[in-house]
């Protein structure tokens, strides 16, 4: 295996910062790309160069050898980069962003060839998406939910609502009479009986839906498990049955008439959404760029 000369240039960074977070800021790359450069260099050399202790990397003994060995000559590589580079910074930042997938295809992906910036796009569970965030490996999370990070700061930018849907053929009569007389036990009996489409990852719309306005967890299986909410809403559109989401993801849908409004329920569940961010960037810019994209298209 050859050296790489960047693996030195981010070994240098990490040993100066104390951090690979810290250090993937300096070089404008990921903290998954530091942390790659740092395990093929202690692979090539066959030597541990860091203790990762809390929040710091300390360097060993070798780490401590080889930085007084490379020094000199990296510090005059990056000289000369800089003496003979363009005045102006043409290197793109990279910023990785956490959403659910849903979210990214409603909101930025129409948007993504537009950014004068690299964009990593990272999909999971939002607990998940904190921790990365919390942790450098993510910059931007957009979620429902706020964390107790004390490094991490959240702006509401807009809300939905998690309501029931039906394709625009679905016939509705005798449910709306139904809700309208106040017959939610029956209601629920004639709802059960009709076709219903869901997502494999995330059943918890259907499971906070039914509980709030039936007093119990739904004891039937959608016929129909599909990847993503953005399917349910093609499944749907212009033909039969129903799914509980959020409004906003198919706010499109309702207006041309493929889908609709069926019931928002007795107990509105309403979440709000917001941007979550580390107190301390170097991103701001490329940050402020995203959430203007999504701020414009916010749910009033």
């Amino acid at each position: 295996m050859i050296a790489n000369l960047e693996w030195f240039r981010t070994f240098k960074a990490i040993y100066e910062t104390g951090s690979l977070t810290a250090a993937a800021q300096a070089l404008y790359i990921s903290q998954p790309g530091v942390s790659l450069h740092l395990n093929s260099l202690e692979a090539h050399t066959g030597y541990k160069l860091f203790d990762r202790a809390a929040r710091k990397m300390v360097p060993t003994e070798r780490g401590k050898v080889m930085y007084n060995f490379i020094l000199e000559p990296i510090s005059k590589l990056e000289a000369a980069e800089q003496q003979f580079h363009k005045s102006s910074r043409t290197g793109r930042a990279t910023i990785s962003i956490g959403m659910c997938f849903e979210t990214f295809q409603f909101t930025l992906e129409p948007h993504i060839a537009t950014l004068p910036f690299n964009v990593i796009i990272k999909f999971g569970e939002y607990t998940e998406m904190q921790h990365d965030l919390d942790k450098g490996l993510l910059d931007l999370i957009i979620t429902p939910q706020k964390g107790t990070q004390t490094n991490l700061t959240y702006q509401p930018f807009s809300k939905e609502r998690i309501v029931l849907i039906g394709g625009a053929r679905s016939q509705t009569a005798e449910l709306e009479s139904l809700l309208n007389q106040k017959k939610f036990g029956e209601a629920e009996v004639w709802l059960k009986q009709q076709v219903w489409y869901s997502t494999a990852a995330d059943m918890d719309h259907l499971r906070r839906f039914w509980h709030l306005n039936f007093n119990r967890h739904p004891d039937f299986k959608p016929n129909y498990i599909v990847p993503n909410i953005c399917s349910i809403v093609r499944c749907l559109s212009d033909r039969e049955g129903f799914s509980i989401i959020p409004d906003f993801l198919c706010r499109d849908e309702m207006e041309r008439g493929l889908v609709k409004l069926v019931w928002e329920g007795t107990n509105v569940i309403e979440n709000t959404l917001y941007f979550g961010t580390r107190k301390k960037t170097i991103y701001t810019d490329e940050i402020s760029r995203i959430q203007q994209i999504f701020e414009k298209n916010a749910v009033a």
